[in-house]
């Protein structure tokens, strides 16, 4: 086919298109709503999927973390049951150790529902105050914004100092007023504000702006000891090394817990690109049934778009009577039905990626997760279509270039 053909045909095409407006309609309209069904729920798992990233990314993916075990079940027929917390002494002795390929951190889970105050000013019950030390906030991808970072002497002294989340300084502080150096009340034991952290907005609809966050000696002493478990982090130096080194730490701390050769262990590590890995797949699963659900949908649309083209056909009997007495071959009448078609398809499919990216970030919205655009989703989201035009319009183009031109001439 010469390019002047295919330009005649596609001007054709695009004439019967505006023709037949109200069918266009309905066919743009059949291709989209299986295009929009697809790139709506890529959409949202996409960014749902980027949103646990950006969570885990400030844990780093060279992390693992040491915590007390508190899975149940059965094993080897007795009943587990919750181990003993990790005491103090514990984590001392952990961190007395030599390991020269991570740097460790602990903290202490003081209260979940607090209360902070300064004069008049008071919070709601469900802040969280957490004791750690002074490299918590480099393993954990905490950040200060004003003032400073829990050092070792707060640590070793038991300070009362404090650092606050961005949300609990907008509460108890006049926007003129500088919270470092000023007091406030944790429950009935009063802290001088020495940090300000970074915003980092809601985790798992959870907010990290609303926590505060004192040395762990200083939330031993206010808290107690008693029934609490410590938590340790470790970051390695070389992401490669990151499964030797918890291997050597699930042996240190064996060793330190008095754990039987062959006793399950009474602790769990916990791999920060483990877990990240482990919420893909979850989500890869996600993202596989809703494309599952999009394709059936196609498959669908593309039933209601033959038959469409099939209507067409039969409405268009003299027309192709008429070309093909002039001389059209039926290789110009196929390709002039699949032309057609194939545009609409093209049509139907962009209408469905511009609303299914727009239905897919507002239920983002709604979960408060990233604005994302799926450039792979929309990819196949234009060959799809493209495929389920061709494929649905081939037999109908096909039964038009079959007509006999003095048949199709006789028809009204």
């Amino acid at each position: 086919m010469t390019r002047a053909l295919l330009r005649e045909q596609v001007i054709v095409a695009l004439r019967s298109i505006r023709g037949n407006a109200l069918r266009t309609g309905l066919t743009i309209g059949i291709i989209g709503l299986g295009i929009t069904a697809l790139i709506s729920m890529t959409t949202a798992t996409s960014s749902l999927e980027a949103n646990i990233t950006q969570q885990f990314a400030s844990l780093g993916t060279q992390s693992f973390t040491i915590r007390q075990a508190t899975s149940g079940g059965m094993n080897r027929g007795r009943r587990v049951v919750q181990s003993d917390p990790i005491r103090f002494r514990e984590v001392q002795a952990f961190l007395e150790m030599d390991h020269p390929d991570w740097v460790a951190s602990y903290s202490l889970f003081g209260s979940g529902s607090a209360v902070l105050s300064r004069a008049d000013e008071q919070t709601d019950p469900n802040i969280q105050v957490l004791g750690i030390d002074e490299h918590y906030l480099t393993i954990s991808g905490f950040e200060v914004a004003q003032g400073r970072d829990v050092n070792a002497d707060d640590v070793s002294n038991a300070r009362a100092v404090a650092l606050c989340g961005p949300e609990l300084i907008e509460q108890l502080f006049q926007p003129w007023e500088d919270p470092i150096g000023q007091e406030i009340s944790v429950g009935s034991t009063r802290y001088t504000v020495v940090g300000v952290l970074a915003a980092r907005g809601q985790a798992f609809g959870m907010s990290q702006d609303k926590q505060c966050m004192v040395p762990a000696t200083a939330a031993r002493r206010q808290f107690s000891d008693e029934g609490r478990s410590y938590t340790i982090t470790c970051r390695v130096h070389d992401l490669d090394q990151i499964d030797a080194a918890a291997d050597r730490a699930l042996g240190d701390f064996r060793t330190i817990r008095r754990d039987a050769p062959g006793a399950p262990n009474s602790f769990v590590i916990e791999q920060s690109n483990a877990l990240v890995g482990t919420l893909e797949e979850a989500i890869t699963g996600i993202t596989l049934a809703a494309t599952a659900i999009g394709i059936i949908t196609l498959f669908g649309a593309g039933i209601g778009l033959m038959n469409i083209m099939l209507v067409s056909v039969a409405e268009r009997t003299r027309e192709i009577g008429v070309r093909k007495s002039l001389g059209a071959t039926p290789k110009a009448i196929r390709a002039q039905f699949l032309i057609e078609v194939m545009v609409i398809g093209q049509l139907g499919g962009l209408a469905g990626i511009v609303l299914g990216i727009a239905v897919g970030n507002v239920v983002a919205n709604y979960l408060e997760t990233p604005f994302v655009i799926p450039w792979n989703w929309m990819a196949l989201g234009v060959l799809l279509s493209l495929v389920t035009s061709f494929v649905s319009g081939y037999y109908p183009a096909k039964q038009a270039a079959a007509l006999d031109p003095i048949v199709a001439l006789g028809r009204e």
